[in-house]
């Protein structure tokens, strides 16, 4: 069996409803649907749940952490990209690597920062057998995101903290774009785009969502 192509439920046919539906709601950029549409998501998976890789849903990856929707994964890619797409992205959440793979594919470099060691670990392995070499991994608590490499064009977050942490603002660049649902656990969670512009900050407050907390603390 080829596990990049897969078969049955993962097969280049089932991929190709998935781009379908992601289109109908709304996404259009071409380019992102395109990697979408090659990036083997049930690879990112446990095995046992590869036969709903390509379904639009959220599923478990384990520790607590869950593999976005495809939707969500393709309108906060879009969003980051605007029209006119970063260079360097720090990414907080590393998880499965899912979403990672797909900015490793639209941009040129990728920071990448979760707190949980194992997922991040797993991640990086995969995305080295695909051949993804462009991304930079850590393990610390996102909250502080990655001053070393600050400051990045894009920052997209995939989990939600109750407000944006200060650090991720001052580690934006000038011009750049920071994706980020937030709202506490329990709480009405909200997608929210903020773009900086100097010392000022604006934001776009966009559909409602439902991710994981971003916790303090890493986990080895």
């Amino acid at each position: 069996m080829n596990t990049r192509q897969g078969i049955g439920m993962t097969s280049q046919r089932t991929r190709d409803r998935l781009i379908d539906r992601l289109r109908e709601k709304g996404i259009a950029n071409e380019a992102i649907l395109e990697v979408m549409r090659s990036t083997p998501r049930h690879l990112f998976v446990d095995e046992a749940l590869a036969s709903r890789a390509y379904e639009d849903t959220a599923l478990p990856i384990g520790n607590g952490q869950t593999i976005s929707q495809p939707y969500i994964v393709a309108r906060m890619t879009e969003v980051l990209l605007g029209s006119h797409p970063p260079r360097r992205v720090l990414e907080v959440g590393t998880g499965c690597g899912y979403q990672t793979a797909i900015l490793a594919q639209l941009v040129e470099e990728v920071f990448t920062v979760e707190r949980v060691a194992p997922l991040q670990q797993r991640a990086r392995n995969l995305l080295y057998e695909l051949g993804l070499n462009n991304v930079r991994y850590q393990h610390s608590d996102g909250n502080w995101g990655w001053k070393k490499h600050a400051p990045y064009d894009g920052i997209i977050v995939t989990a939600a903290p109750e407000s944006v942490p200060e650090e991720l603002l001052q580690q934006l660049a000038d011009g750049g774009r920071l994706v980020i649902p937030t709202g506490g656990q329990g709480q009405a969670q909200r997608l929210r785009l903020i773009t900086r512009q100097g010392d000022e900050f604006s934001e776009t407050r966009l559909e409602a969502v439902s991710f994981v907390p971003l916790v303090q603390g890493d986990l080895s």
